[in-house]
């Protein structure tokens, strides 16, 4: 962390539970960094900001309880998990959502994560929000992606707090449009980290 910003390309399985695998997600990398962080590195407050088309259940789960721990997930209402847990706030979006709509629900969001002050915040970047996405049900365009991306790391440097950024979904017809968009998220960092 000394550079601000850390990547994991294998990661953001953020429907997995304590006892049990969901979702295609064994372990819950998301959660574990969050505890380990809270348990041996003195981070007092942090935030999990979820921004995978499907909700962060697991994460919500074994985070719920810790006053430390701010969790956000942003997404499809109607797409699984079809019982969803709570988090520390939960921001649903409609079927067929284009980039204005889910911007704006994100720029709100984000402001209730700078109000619970962390000093980390854990990024699931999924890209399964992308328009053509066979699991998605959203409308969001390349563009919209990398400005929902700049977003949250405009954020974490108006609050000059490190960042971990994980992949998550991403399951399009067109497998090149989905590396795109895996590989636009870590260019949006690169350009962060100057």
């Amino acid at each position: 962390m000394e550079h601000g910003a850390a990547g994991h390309l294998a990661g953001g399985t953020h429907h997995a539970f304590r006892d049990r695998g969901e979702g295609f997600c064994v372990f819950n990398d998301l959660a574990t960094a969050a505890l380990v962080a809270r348990r041996d590195h003195g981070v007092r407050r942090l935030a999990v900001v979820d921004l995978d088309v499907h909700q962060g259940n697991g994460t919500a789960a074994l985070l719920r309880g810790d006053p430390g721990v701010f969790t956000l997930s942003l997404h499809g209402a109607k797409n699984y998990p079809f019982q969803k847990e709570v988090s520390s706030l939960d921001v649903e979006l409609p079927d067929g959502c284009e980039d204005a709509d889910y911007l704006r629900a994100l720029d709100g969001a984000l402001e209730a994560v700078a109000a619970h002050r962390p000093e980390l915040l854990l990024y699931q970047a999924g890209v399964d929000a992308l328009a053509g996405d066979r699991l998605g049900r959203l409308a969001l365009t390349h563009e919209g992606l990398r400005r929902r991306d700049a977003r949250v790391f405009e954020l974490t440097a108006r609050l000059g707090v490190p960042l971990v950024v994980t992949l998550g979904g991403g399951y399009g017809r067109d497998i090149e449009a989905t590396i795109e968009a895996h590989k636009n998220v870590y260019r949006g960092l690169v350009e962060r980290l100057g």
